[in-house]
């Protein structure tokens, strides 16, 4: 049995999706998916490979156009937003991308300027504070005048990240911010999502790290088969018979010593 679902207000300041569908080709990929990230909160976005979560932070980025249902910002669709006035209420972390110019990582966070630039694009001596700010906030200030095409997966993941904070948006949007990362700078990453939210963002993280998400998160939202099948606290969503439903996996979740779920995988020989 799921945890309850977390009903979605139409007058909600938050970021909604709206009983969202989606179709690529004859394959249905998302059905009837209904959830809110609010102001102040770090939700979590979990299931197995090909759920449909990187197509629903498609969807809120306007990148993807669902066939069913709506994705709103303050009761607004967001296809009723301009590109560039939803880019300074919406950042997003891509798992990766690929650079074609060898920018130097300094230029590439100055990106995330751009939305609030004037007709010209010229930065202004506080886009370039607020760049070198981010990347100090998430530990990557020497990387400024490297080459984005030169750095490893996980540095360049960083820059990323650093980009979307000197973006200065209401709503961080993260898929699979972790993956390349080590341990310590997981750790960082997500501290600094926290810290985002503390100071009145809204966050929804996208991850597999089942441990580090259940430590961040204020709410868990489980997709399978294209559906949210829970949505709750992390310790009312990790149970048994959840994670079955959404990985296809026998899994013990026990308290960790700061009272958060701990799943441990069964490893069963065959």
């Amino acid at each position: 049995m799921s945890a309850p679902r977390q009903a979605v207000s139409k007058t909600s300041a938050g970021l909604c999706f709206e009983s969202v569908g989606a179709r690529f080709g004859e394959q249905t990929v998302l059905e009837d998916v209904s959830f809110e990230v609010g102001l102040g909160e770090v939700v979590g976005l979990v299931g197995c490979n090909g759920a449909g979560k990187t197509t629903l932070v498609r969807a809120a980025t306007r990148s993807l156009r669902p066939d069913a249902g709506r994705v709103t910002l303050a009761g607004h669709p967001v296809e009723s937003l301009s590109r560039r006035a939803l880019a300074t209420r919406v950042a997003t972390v891509p798992q990766d991308i690929h650079v074609p110019f060898p920018f130097l990582a300094g230029e590439l966070v100055l990106m995330g300027r751009t939305p609030h630039q004037g007709a010209f694009g010229f930065e202004s001596s506080e886009d370039l504070a607020l760049a070198r700010e981010a990347m100090a906030r998430v530990g990557i200030a020497e990387l400024a005048d490297r080459r984005v095409d030169q750095l490893s997966g996980g540095e360049r993941q960083l820059v990323l990240f650093a980009r979307a904070l000197a973006q200065q948006s209401e709503w961080l949007l993260l898929d699979e911010p972790t993956a390349f990362l080590d341990l310590r700078h997981r750790i960082e990453l997500l501290r600094v999502v926290r810290e985002f939210a503390r100071s009145g963002g809204g966050a929804l993280v996208v991850s597999h790290d089942l441990g580090l998400i259940a430590r961040v998160c204020d709410r868990l939202v489980v997709l399978a088969g294209g559906r949210v099948i829970a949505d709750g606290e992390p310790g009312a969503v990790l149970r048994p018979e959840v994670l079955d439903s959404a990985f296809g996996m026998r899994a013990d979740v026990i308290q960790g010593p700061d009272g958060r779920p701990v799943v441990v995988a069964r490893i069963e020989e065959g």
